[in-house]
């Protein structure tokens, strides 16, 4: 009887912990091909300028993805690295190492999907299947009380139902030992040289460093635990609610931790379900499973509506003026500022520039969501979109809307440490 080979296609998984496709893959496998593709598409600029990912968000990709390879690594596996079209490696890949099955995560939004379809096709071209897993989310889709068409518009709504009528699964397990090919050519992983992009400069006025990977996660995870006390409910602070929020979020957008690790962390260091990092993990379920339900409606201006928000005929002026953080208001200048220097703002600031920009500047909200497309190295489609739409009240529950911060210029405050810190833009302060 021949060997069994299971190539497994990485994209926003890369960890080893709590990965059903790398577990499946080697118990139903003689063995395993570990592959991960940087595809142009995503490095690409722009038809509105800038690019779809910048290099703050692309070195933590390339740092995520070098300890991916690290830890198959230290299991005595090794990961494939290309540049290219996934449609184009993956069956070639599969019919050099006669390959026999694909397996990959699910992904929800339309770019992602249709990357999907597209390795599926071809790979149909060649008679295989690729199997697809559902790994993103806390609740797995199948243990949730209503179809996906169902499922309540009403965050709210929805986490009572989920809460009292599912369970979250416990985690897989982690693969002892990864049986792998003999691999001719592992492959360099790119610089961000290569990938088009310069090397980001680190702002001196950050207190906050990402570093990506499922190691750095995994400590940052053990860390929040051990220095946050445990409180019922979330404080009614908005804003102090932000800054103490756990900053798991670039490690959870790539899948370098997985949402039911930091839930049972949570739970065996005394958080229940009201506690803002439980809360957190179910916005994020919420929204994902929202786009499975609505589609592309979280990408058009209209959004849910009959039309767009009315936007200003200065758009482009305006647009520049709050992407450089040069409004004229201290707090928005401030968190743009921020964002722009070290590629991370709390959620807080992201409502508040996220809301001068729709309310007060009246510019089409998905160019701020494009834009923090770029600047984030949290990105992840539903979570983003979904907010910017929430916020520019053309979300999928206008009741829901009242959970968003609603404050107009006029209400933001001009001193803090936070503003003192940030108002000036970096060239400045690092002048000095």
């Amino acid at each position: 009887m021949s060997e069994r080979t299971i190539l497994v296609w990485f994209r926003n998984d890369l960890r080893i912990h709590d990965n059903e496709i790398l577990l499946e893959a080697t118990r139903k496998a003689d063995k395993v091909l570990p592959v991960y593709c940087f595809d142009p598409f995503y490095f690409k600029n722009k038809d509105c300028g800038g690019a779809k990912t910048g290099n703050f968000r692309a070195r933590f990709l390339l740092e995520s993805v070098t300890d991916l390879r690290n830890n198959l690594r230290a299991l005595r596996s090794e990961l494939i690295v290309r540049v290219g079209d996934p449609a184009e490696i993956i069956p070639q890949l599969a019919q050099q190492y006669q390959v026999n099955e694909v397996y990959h995560h699910r992904e929800v939004a339309f770019e992602e999907t249709g990357i999907s379809e597209q390795v599926e096709a071809a790979l149909w071209k060649i008679k295989l299947n690729l199997k697809h897993f559902i790994g993103h989310t806390l609740y797995h889709k199948e243990d949730l009380p209503f179809p996906i068409k169902d499922i309540p518009d009403s965050f709210a709504l929805f986490k009572k139902k989920v809460e009292r009528d599912s369970a979250v699964r416990q985690e897989t397990g982690s693969p002892e030992h990864i049986n792998t090919p003999e691999i001719t050519e592992a492959g360099e992983i790119p610089t961000l040289t290569d990938l088009g992009l310069a090397e980001p400069i680190d702002d001196r006025r950050a207190t906050l460093h990402f570093t990506g990977g499922e190691s750095t996660g995994l400590i940052a995870l053990e860390k929040f635990f051990a220095n946050t006390p445990v409180s019922g409910k979330a404080q009614r602070n908005l804003q102090t609610q932000a800054e103490n929020s756990s900053k798991l979020s670039p490690w959870l957008a790539l899948g370098c931790l997985s949402l039911r690790r930091v839930y049972w962390e949570a739970l065996k260091h005394g958080h229940n379900h009201n506690s803002p990092v439980v809360t957190e993990l179910l916005w994020r379920d919420y929204f994902r499973f929202m786009f499975k339900k609505h589609g592309q409606k979280f990408f058009k201006p209209e959004g849910f509506k009959a039309e767009a928000p009315e936007t200003a005929p200065n758009q482009d002026e305006l647009f520049e003026h709050w992407k450089q953080g040069n409004t004229g208001v201290p707090y928005v200048d401030a968190a743009m500022h921020q964002l722009n220097a070290t590629g991370y703002i709390d959620n807080y600031s992201r409502q508040i520039v996220a809301g001068y920009l729709v309310r007060e500047l009246k510019v089409d909200w998905t160019r701020g969501a494009t834009y923090f497309e770029e600047k984030l190295i949290d990105y992840s489609p539903a979570s983003t979109w979904g907010n910017w739409a929430f916020v520019a009240g053309v979300g999928n529950d206008p009741k829901e809307n009242r959970s968003f911060i609603n404050k107009s210029a006029a209400d933001l405050e001009s001193r803090s440490p936070f503003i003192d810190t940030w108002l000036t833009s970096g060239e400045t302060a690092l002048s000095h």
